[in-house]
């Protein structure tokens, strides 16, 4: 029983320094590989707003999304009253 209990925190143990030794080794890789998409990722971005930019002439307005007109409520009637003193 209690040898079963020192081999599981054993492979525990093992199994951590395994995955700290490994994080050491390719984090860099990973963190450069991940800064590159990220850096393709917003380059992509910002050509797509600069050809945006070009096909709209200056002082034009656009509008990218309609607005929901279906949604109107109706509170009621409007009464217009005057104060009596």
């Amino acid at each position: 029983m209690l040898v079963n209990l020192v081999r599981t925190l054993l492979i525990i143990v093992l199994v951590v320094y395994g995955l700290r030794i490994l994080a050491r080794l390719f984090g860099p890789f990973m963190l450069r590989y991940v800064a590159k998409k990220a850096e393709k990722k917003f380059s992509e971005q910002f050509k797509q707003h600069a050809e945006n930019q070009q096909r709209t002439k200056e002082g034009e307005t656009t509008i990218d999304k309609m607005p929901n007109t279906k949604s109107s409520k109706n509170v009621g009637e409007y009464i217009d009253f005057e104060e009596v003193d």
